[in-house]
């Protein structure tokens, strides 16, 4: 088995979503993680609001516009077509923008 890493851009705005609406959003995730639990290595979880960019010229906020990761959760898979399958039915597909990239972790 190789390790996936699924991470997530777009989604629900956690801090603004009414909790009737955002319990609704999270069964669906629930509902998803446990169709491949036995796979999951780290169910990770959502990032906050405001990312960070290091580079050698320093630290800057990563702006909104940027498209910046919302989350991530890491798999145990075959290979990157199992991994792809299993991401192909991530609720935050539903959302409008949502994505995710799905990363092999290479071992070191």
């Amino acid at each position: 088995m190789k390790k996936y890493v699924f991470v997530y851009y777009g989604g629900a705005d956690m801090e603004n979503t009414p909790p009737e609406e955002m319990k609704v959003v999270m069964d669906k995730w629930m509902a998803w993680f446990e169709i491949f639990k036995e796979k999951t290595v780290d169910g990770g979880n959502p990032f906050g609001p405001d990312g960070t960019a290091v580079t050698s010229k320093g630290a800057e906020v990563i702006p909104k516009d940027m498209w910046p990761a919302t989350g991530y959760t890491i798999i145990n898979a075959q290979n990157m077509e199992e991994a792809t399958k299993i991401a192909s039915d991530c609720p935050i597909l539903e959302m409008e923008n949502g994505t995710v990239r799905v990363y092999e972790a290479m071992p070191m």
